[in-house]
């Protein structure tokens, strides 16, 4: 019988071989695998500063824009507590291109606003009237021989706006307007000027709420008509919005015609806990910011 001798070439790996190849790709393995999660961690703890920031930066743009607008005076507070504010939003604005009648009753007041054809602004604002729920400030010139009588009259839209042309024959929507008992000045043809700014505002309520089911709390806007808050700003602390309010003085008031000055306070967090690097422990992120909105016609700011 003959002996075929085996081939050197064709030997295998021992068991140590093995072992070792084994424990080195454990290693690398290992190595990868950290720097994956390691990765992955930065990656959400960035996310969710990213989103902090993201929701200071709302709260410090959103709210003082809508602040800015209204005039405590002239009753645009409608409600206030140390954490919410209910009241009238300025939403659009327009220029009466027609010469309302006055002199008479001042229930269906027709006011034409200039715009309203394809192509041609209507109004300057974040939309249309909404006559379901939109009031409006019209500019009052009472007596134009004197500046004593001069404000923005309040009134409410009681119906649809409708195309109908200016005075001047370009387009227009016309406004059937129910206004408030005249109180600075006389009711006369004239009191509100051709030109008069027509300023359209909606009730809405800020503050701090948690929703149903929810853990967690947020900065609520809730507009006319709707059922309840929505988040707008959030998730922040338990203590997450305060409003603090101040008369011409700097004094703090809880008179709502007197307030002057109102500070914004935001306390926000992050939605999930973060590591701060290294072997730190995951713990939520918190910031904050602090915003003070002088009123509009507040002649000591």
């Amino acid at each position: 019988m003959q002996h075929i001798p085996m081939s050197r070439g064709r030997r295998g790996f021992t068991m140590i071989e093995l072992l070792v190849a084994l424990v080195l790709l454990g290693i690398v393995s290992a190595a990868v695998y950290r720097v994956l999660v390691n990765n992955q961690r930065l990656y959400m703890a960035q996310t969710q500063r990213i989103d902090l920031s993201q929701n200071i930066r709302a709260a410090g743009s959103i709210l003082p824009a809508e602040f800015r607008e209204l005039d405590a005076s002239e009753g645009d507070i409608t409600a206030m507590t140390a954490t919410s504010i209910s009241i009238r939003a300025m939403r659009w604005l327009g220029f009466a291109c027609n010469l309302p009648v006055l002199g008479g009753a001042l229930t269906s007041v027709s006011v034409v606003v200039r715009g309203g054809a394809p192509g041609q602004p209507l109004f300057f604002g974040s939309r249309a009237p909404d006559n379901s729920k939109d009031g409006v400030l019209i500019y009052y010139d009472g007596n134009q021989n004197s500046r004593l009588d001069d404000f923005w009259q309040a009134g409410t839209i009681t119906a649809s706006p409708n195309g109908q042309n200016c005075d001047d024959g370009t387009n227009g929507q016309r406004l059937l307007l129910n206004l408030t008992p005249m109180v600075l000045g006389p009711n006369v043809a004239g009191a509100i000027p051709l030109g008069a700014p027509v300023r359209g505002w909606e009730p809405v309520n800020y503050q701090l709420y948690r929703p149903a089911g929810d853990t967690s709390w947020y900065v609520g806007f809730q507009p006319a008509g709707a059922a309840g808050p929505q988040p707008l700003i959030g998730p922040v602390l338990t203590n997450g919005l305060t409003f603090q309010y101040y008369d011409i003085n700097g004094n703090v008031t809880a008179v709502r015609a007197q307030v002057a000055r109102i500070d914004i306070t935001v306390r926000a967090r992050t939605a999930a806990a973060v590591r701060a690097g290294g072997q730190a422990a995951a713990a939520t992120m918190v910031d904050s910011v602090v915003t003070s909105v002088a009123l509009r016609n507040n002649r000591r700011f």
